[in-house]
């Protein structure tokens, strides 16, 4: 059955809506959402959008909406998808603009944002867990994991660096191992 515009821009505006943090705080939501409630993709297809999105410019969360609703219905379901995704944070924007400066002194909205920031700890933390589970799968990887975890964390390497030399390791990996392939067979 195909999905309605209607639904797409629903579905994304909830999510939209829920969504506060950074775009790894997306991937718990969309999970639910997209792949448990509706079935609409499967857990594989949301790693790889997760992937893709993290490697585009751009905010998380916009690029797996539109690669999400591009699946669904093409480029009005991508464009329906990021509208859904990015309108209830411009709402929300237009509307408490000009209150911020006198709500963010008030403690019961430090009280807030400190609830939201645990918040959006435990959603990174099941995302992590969600990543490492499809992404570190074995040895070597466990290993590439920790060379370039190391890196960041004691030589403060770029992380667009650490991500270059990842997939470098993983194509000079496959090249040796369809070497050794070749090699077997002759």
């Amino acid at each position: 059955m195909e999905k309605t515009l209607y639904e797409i821009f629903k579905v994304f505006f909830k999510i939209g809506t829920l969504l506060l943090g950074g775009g790894y705080v997306i991937l718990p939501i969309m999970q639910s959402e997209l792949v448990e409630k509706r079935g609409w993709i499967d857990n594989d297809e949301l790693c790889e959008y997760m992937a893709l999105s993290q490697s585009l410019p751009g905010l998380i969360a916009a690029n797996l909406s539109i690669f999400v609703g591009y699946k669904l219905r093409r480029t009005m379901g991508a464009i329906t998808a990021i509208f859904g995704m990015v309108l209830p944070a411009f709402l929300f924007i237009v509307v408490l603009a000009k209150l911020l400066e006198e709500l963010i002194n008030l403690r019961f909205i430090q009280g807030i944002f400190w609830g939201v920031g645990i918040g959006v700890l435990v959603l990174i933390y099941l995302a992590i867990k969600e990543i490492w589970h499809k992404s570190v799968n074995g040895r070597f990887t466990f290993w590439v994991f920790f060379v370039i975890f190391l890196c960041s964390l004691c030589l403060k390497i770029s992380p667009a660096i650490l991500v270059i030399l990842a997939i470098l390791t993983g194509v000079i990996r496959q090249f040796i191992l369809n070497r050794k392939k070749l090699e077997v067979k002759e």
